[in-house]
This record gives C-alpha cells, structure tokens and sequence, in this order.
C-alpha cells in the first residue's frame, strides 16, 4: 500500500467517481508514428474502450490528462463519449487541481492511473493510484494498484473493472448481456 493509510484496495475503489488517465503509456503503448505529412497514429486497446464506455454508464466520469497534444487522442476521446480532455499540460497536478476542484470531489474519489515520473505527483493525491505492468520502477513502487497488463493493451479495462467489481455494478453488467442471448 503506497500511500500508508489502511483503506483496503477495495474500499478505495468502492468510492471512485472520476476516473482520470494519462494517454501516452497507458491508454497506448508508448508508441507514436509520425508520418511524413506531419500527421501521426497511435494504437489503442478495444477492451479498454469498452470498459471506459462502461464505466462512464456506470456513472463515472471518465478524463483524460496528457503532456503531449494529439489529434488521436482528441478522436479517441470523442470515440468513447470522453469530454473531460486536457492536453498539452505543462503541470498534471495543477491541472489536477483544476478538474477535482471544479467537479467538487475529494482526492479519495478519484483514481488515476499514470506509467511515468511525470505522474508522480497526481498520483501522489490520487486515492486510487494505479500503474500498467510497464510503468517505470518509480511509478510501480508508488501506487496501490499495478495491472498485470502493459500499457495500451488493458491495463485500463483491469482498472476499470476493479471498480465496477468494488461498486458492484460489474456482475450486473455481465448478467445484461448474458440476458442478451435470452431475447434473441
């Protein structure tokens, strides 16, 4: 346990109610083409789509909080329904600040999950803090939660489904579509 208190997993997960996300590392694998144009391509996982998608159904809010300033991101984002996007952000934590504030949450309801130094602070506050697999040591080290899976290839869906399973609303979102079968 990275931030010392005695909450357990489960119960941090239990009151999450804003789930933000660096891109670059974790919603990707690290990875940027740049072509020749100037244009550039990143590859993202579907079941982490999916389970953002969930998740936002759910009834959280999904965000997205990036250093860099990417096209891709910005359709993706629009893809999954995501309207919280901050790009090109020079400080996380202000930017942090900023959103929690005007949301009015606590750090305790919002989780983040971050794969490199520049995330050590908002993960620092987070009361979630989560890593993928290939997050840098000082990351992983750091943060309640490290994902068996790497980067861009659903760590954020294991996230995501921690707390749905904590606030359970992931049994009932399998038995919908189990029921799916029934009606066809």
């Amino acid at each position: 346990m990275a931030h010392g208190d005695v909450l357990s997993l489960d119960a941090k997960a239990a009151a999450i109610k804003l789930i933000l996300l660096d891109v670059d590392g974790v919603l990707t694998d690290g990875a940027v083409v740049i072509y020749g144009d100037g244009s550039e391509s990143k590859r993202f996982h579907i079941r982490d789509g999916i389970a953002l998608v969930w998740a936002q159904r759910a009834g959280i809010t999904v965000g997205l909080l990036s250093a860099r300033q990417s096209p891709t991101t910005t359709q993706r984002a629009a893809q999954l329904g995501i309207t919280l996007v901050h790009q090109g952000v020079t400080s996380k934590i202000e930017t942090y600040d900023q959103i929690v504030g005007d949301m009015v949450l606590s750090d305790g309801e919002v989780a983040y999950m971050g794969d490199d130094i520049v995330d050590l602070a908002v993960l620092g506050r987070a009361g979630l803090s989560a890593a993928p697999s290939d997050a840098v040591d000082e990351v992983r080290a750091r943060v309640d939660f490290v994902s068996s899976r790497r980067g861009g290839d659903g760590a954020v869906r294991e996230l995501v489904e921690l707390i749905l399973r904590a606030q359970r609303q992931w049994d009932p979102l399998v038995a919908a579509y189990e029921a799916e079968a029934a009606r066809s």
